[in-house]
C-alpha cells in the first residue's frame, strides 16, 4: 500500500473507531485522521492527525495533495438531532463535504471514497418492516433530507464520471469508547451509562419503539469489507441497507435487568419520538449480504455484556 487513507471526521462516534481498525490494519503511517477539534489521546497520539475544516475544499485538497491521500472515508456530519435545531449549518456540513469529496475524486485526486448513509432516508411513507434496498424515500429530517440527497449525487457521480464511491446506510450504533453524539438512536447508548451510574433512565422515546441497531463492531467490519470488495461486486452505488438487530427500549432495559436487576426504566418522549416514528423497524439488508458477502455478528444481549464490562470501570 503505497498512498494513505484520509479519514475526515475522525473524532466522531464512528471515525474514532474507524481509525483504530484501519491503523491496526494498514500501520499508523497509511492512516491520516482530521476533524475539525482533537479527538482522544489514542487518537491523536499514535499517528498522523490534521486540524481540518471539511468544508473548506482548499485545505481539504491540501492535506490529500501532501500526504499522498489514495483513499477518503468522510465521516463528518451533523446527526439527526442536532440537526433539526440547525438545519442551515446541517445541510451546509453535510452536503458541502460530500461535493468536495466528489469532485475531487471526479478530479482523480482520489481514487476510492466512502460515504455514510443512514435509515433516516426513510420516512412514514416507506414500508417499516423488513425495508427493502429500493423503496419509497420521503424522509421528514435535515438530516435524512441531506442523506437522501447524497446518495443520488453519488449514484450520479459513479455513473456520469465513473468515480469509485461506496456507501452504506447506518442503524443505530453502539459503542462504549465514544460519548453519544446527538443522533435520535443514541438512547442505546446512553442507557447503558446511565444505568452504571444511576440505577435508572429516563427514555426519549415510548415504550415499543422499535428500530435497526448495530453494534459499532460489526459497522466497522462492514465500511472496510464493502471498501475491500472488487469494483464489479459493489452492484449499488446510492448506498447499501445495513441491518444488525432491531429492538425497542424496553427490549434493551430487559437485557440490562437480566445483569443489574435493580434497573429501572421510565418514558419521557421528546421531539425525537416524532423523528423515530418516521424510520423503519427492520431492514433488507439481502442486497449486501449478496452482492460482498455481508453478516452481523453481535445480537442484543451480546452487546449488553459488551457495554456494562468495558463502561463499569467509569462508574464504580
Amino acid at each position: 500500500m503505497k498512498s494513505r487513507i484520509l479519514i475526515i471526521g475522525a473524532c466522531g462516534q464512528i471515525g474514532t473507531e474507524l481509525t483504530i481498525a484501519l491503523r491496526n490494519r494498514f500501520g499508523a503511517d497509511k492512516v491520516v485522521a482530521s476533524d475539525i477539534r482533537e479527538g482522544n489521546e489514542e487518537l491523536m497520539s499514535e499517528g498522523h492527525f490534521e486540524l481540518l475544516d471539511a468544508t473548506d475544499f482548499a485545505a481539504v485538497e491540501d492535506v490529500i495533495f501532501r500526504y499522498k491521500i489514495d483513499t477518503v472515508y468522510l465521516m463528518a456530519a451533523m446527526l439527526s438531532a442536532i440537526a433539526e435545531r440547525f438545519p442551515a449549518k446541517a445541510w451546509h456540513l453535510n452536503m458541502t463535504t460530500l461535493f468536495h469529496i466528489l469532485n475531487l475524486a471526479k478530479d482523480k485526486k482520489v481514487k476510492k471514497v466512502f460515504w455514510p448513509s443512514s435509515i433516516a432516508v426513510f420516512g412514514e411513507t416507506t414500508p417499516s418492516e423488513n425495508t427493502p434496498q429500493l423503496t419509497v424515500m420521503e424522509p421528514s429530517t435535515v438530516y435524512g433530507i441531506s442523506k437522501q440527497t447524497g446518495e443520488r449525487w453519488c449514484e450520479y457521480y459513479h455513473k456520469k464520471y465513473g468515480v469509485d464511491v461506496r456507501s452504506i446506510r447506518y442503524p443505530g450504533l453502539i459503542s462504549y469508547t465514544t460519548e453519544p453524539g446527538g443522533g435520535t438512536t443514541d438512547y442505546a447508548v446512553d442507557i447503558y451509562h446511565r444505568a452504571l451510574k444511576h440505577g435508572n433512565y429516563r427514555c426519549f422515546l415510548q415504550k415499543g419503539t422499535v428500530l435497526p441497531m448495530m453494534y459499532m463492531e460489526d459497522a466497522i467490519r462492514a465500511t472496510i469489507n464493502i471498501m475491500d470488495a472488487p469494483k464489479k461486486d459493489v452492484k449499488i452505488r446510492s448506498s447499501y441497507n445495513l441491518a444488525g438487530v432491531s429492538f425497542a427500549p424496553e427490549d434493551v432495559a430487559q437485557s440490562i435487568k437480566n445483569v443489574l436487576p435493580e434497573f429501572e426504566i421510565e418514558y419521557e418522549p421528546d421531539f425525537r419520538q416524532a423523528i423515530a416514528d418516521s424510520w423503519p423497524g427492520s431492514i433488507d439488508d439481502s442486497e449486501a449480504r449478496k452482492d460482498w458477502g455481508w453478516d452481523h455478528k453481535f445480537d442484543l444481549d451480546a452487546i449488553t455484556k459488551i457495554m456494562l464490562d468495558n463502561l463499569k470501570s467509569q462508574y464504580s
